[in-house]
């Protein structure tokens, strides 16, 4: 009874995440496409002589782009960029690229 409750905490644990996880992509989606039409919007009603890259063009993927930045924070943690044990990985690359000791370009 007990490893049949531990189970069902786990699939609606990994439920939620995947859940969190293609909100994140939607809302991604829908950052991208509005700002690509409101950006071509933009450069199509431009008078003469206006110009396109000015604050006012960007602020609206800017500040939303924050926005978006920390929805990623909260689905993906702090791992967003390197993943969980990136440096031990790394670690282990390097380590099993030059076995023999040899120095590197780095050293």
């Amino acid at each position: 009874m007990e490893n049949s409750f531990n189970d069902n905490m786990k699939l609606e644990r990994a439920r939620k995440k995947v859940k969190s996880i293609k909100g994140f992509y939607k809302h991604l989606t829908v950052y991208i496409i509005i700002n690509v039409a409101l950006l071509v919007v933009k450069a199509v009603e431009l008078e003469p002589g206006e110009p396109f890259f000015h604050w006012g063009t960007f602020s609206t993927a800017f500040f939303w782009g924050l926005g978006l930045l920390f929805h990623g924070f909260g689905v993906f943690g702090t791992d967003l960029f390197l993943g969980t044990g990136w440096e031990e990985r790394k670690i282990k690359e390097y380590m099993d690229k030059n076995p023999d000791g040899q120095q590197t370009k780095w050293e």
